[in-house]
């Protein structure tokens, strides 16, 4: 109870009171938040007229800017319209005139004609009247007159003209052989090459005569060994620090040299150290063959082609022909021919590298079936040559025709450096065919792994592969080969064919 009055009923008062305050001061503030809403928003459309009138004066300002802009630019076209149509009004005027002057022109000039076609006329009657007359006069006709007029002529001039043809001939092969006499005496005196004529034997020098013990080894093996591996002889005789490596083959020779020498800086010899030592020599063969060629390609200015092209051209250094070096008559034939195609006008680039790689086939004619002119034209088309330089190098031993004046500048070139005195020996050549048909003969048997003739083709030395040739089969290869070699060869006293059967057994201790 307050104040006599039941507390419930106080509790309903004061939350009917509370209530009423409430929504009261919610009423209150809500207007005084819709008066405030009221007054942004008025400022916001009062600041939005205010832009809008400054964005309109702006726009007129810039459509009156506008406008005097293209009034002016309008003045400007009118002017150069009025510029343009008087220098056209100008200009017909100037055509008007030339036009005028061109009809005037063109009625002389038709005049001038017509009196031209009657003069012809004239002249034409004038010229029948005389011709009629002079055939009256005469008694002859005038294509006969005519005919025998040229036939007199002909028979009195031509006497003269063949006398003069001849002589003019005579003239002229006299002056292209002296030309040609000239030219070739130019390029020879221009390239003075020296000739090296490879012979058979290549000497190593010794830093004693004990060494030769060494090398000979116990019941000769280390010797034996490198002659096996190696495909050559070694003569070890009473020349004092020095012994010799013979064999037909200079590649074969200069890697036995090499081995021998390295063997004797070692100083184990033994067979073991044979082999590696051989290994190593044609190794550095391959080396030098590398080098040679690129010096070959150096020296000639052809620059730079395919290392395998490079490598096959190198080889050529330790071939010969007719016991001239192949490599340096190559090179020397390059210098040749090109300065015989600079004389003659023909491409000195094309004939340079004609002569160069002419021979190429060579390279591994012992290796390929086929003659060096078409193993060399296979090679340069496999390393995509110009075709020009292909026809160039193949017809100098007149096996394909002279397609080109190069072709024929490169057998000219041939034939110089291959006729130089002492540039050449035939029986060199013809023995080391005799060496090249006897491993040839020997190759073409199954079995065979690697075949040497040694000691000056009087023995020839024959590796089999053991699995495939037992010892009753190497027997009857041996004669075998000595009954092709009786029927396909010709040479002096006898031929010792000795097969070779070798069985090794290999392990590890590890």
């Amino acid at each position: 109870m307050i104040f006599g009055i039941p507390t419930r009923v106080v509790e309903v008062l004061a939350l009917v009171f509370g209530l009423a305050a409430g929504y009261i001061i919610r009423q209150v503030l809500a207007a005084l938040r819709a008066t405030q809403a009221e007054s942004k928003a008025q400022g916001i459309i009062n600041d939005a007229k205010n832009k809008a009138q400054d964005i309109l004066l702006e726009a007129k300002n810039k459509s009156l800017e506008a406008l005097e802009e293209s009034k002016k630019e309008e003045k400007d076209r009118m002017a150069q319209l009025s510029r343009i149509e008087n220098l056209l009004t100008k200009k017909e005027n100037e055509l008007e005139k030339k036009d005028k002057e061109l009809n005037t022109e063109k009625e002389s000039l038709k005049h001038k004609t017509q009196e031209v076609s009657v003069l012809k006329e004239r002249v034409q009657e004038t010229l029948s009247h005389q011709i009629a007359e002079l055939e009256r006069v005469a008694g002859l006709d005038r294509e006969v007159a005519k005919t025998e007029l040229v036939r007199k002529i002909e028979e009195e001039a031509k006497e003269e003209l063949y006398q003069k043809t001849r002589k003019l001939e005579l003239e002229s092969k006299e002056e292209l052989d002296k030309k040609a006499r000239e030219l070739v005496t130019l390029a020879i005196q221009r390239y003075a090459g020296s000739h090296i004529s490879d012979t058979m034997t290549t000497v190593v020098n010794l830093p004693s005569d004990e060494v030769k013990g060494k090398i000979i080894g116990k019941e000769g093996r280390n010797i034996k060994t490198i002659e096996r591996l190696t495909g050559v002889d070694i003569i070890i005789d009473d020349t004092p620090e020095a012994l010799i490596v013979s064999g037909y083959d200079p590649v074969r020779r200069q890697v036995a040299k090499l081995a021998i020498e390295k063997l004797i800086a070692d100083g184990r010899i033994h067979p073991g150290k044979i082999e590696e030592m051989v290994e190593k020599a044609k190794n550095e063969i391959n080396d030098k063959i590398r080098e040679a060629g690129e010096a070959a390609l150096f020296e000639t200015g052809i620059g730079a082609v395919d290392p395998k092209l490079t490598y096959l051209l190198g080889r050529l250094a330790f071939r010969t022909s007719y016991g001239q070096n192949v490599l340096m008559h190559s090179v020397e034939m390059t210098h040749i021919a090109g300065m015989l195609a600079a004389e003659l006008g023909a491409d000195v680039i094309v004939a340079k590298k004609g002569a160069l790689f002419h021979d190429l086939g060579k390279a591994v004619d012992h290796e390929v079936q086929g003659t060096h002119v078409e193993i060399g034209r296979k090679i340069l088309q496999k390393f995509n040559m110009d075709p020009k330089v292909i026809q160039a190098m193949e017809a100098h031993h007149d096996e394909y025709p002279y397609s080109i004046l190069e072709a024929r500048i490169v057998q000219a070139a041939d034939a110089i450096s291959g006729a130089r005195p002492g540039a050449r020996r035939d029986t060199i050549e013809i023995y080391l065919k005799r060496l090249g048909d006897l491993e040839r003969i020997a190759g073409s048997f199954e079995g065979v792994e690697k075949s040497y003739a040694i000691q000056a083709g009087r023995e020839l030395r024959v590796f089999v592969t053991p699995t495939q040739v037992d010892d009753l089969a190497a027997m009857k290869l041996a004669k075998d080969i000595a009954r092709k070699i009786e029927e396909e060869m010709k040479y002096p006293g006898e031929i010792k064919v000795n097969v070779i059967r070798e069985t090794r057994a290999l392990e590890y201790a590890r």
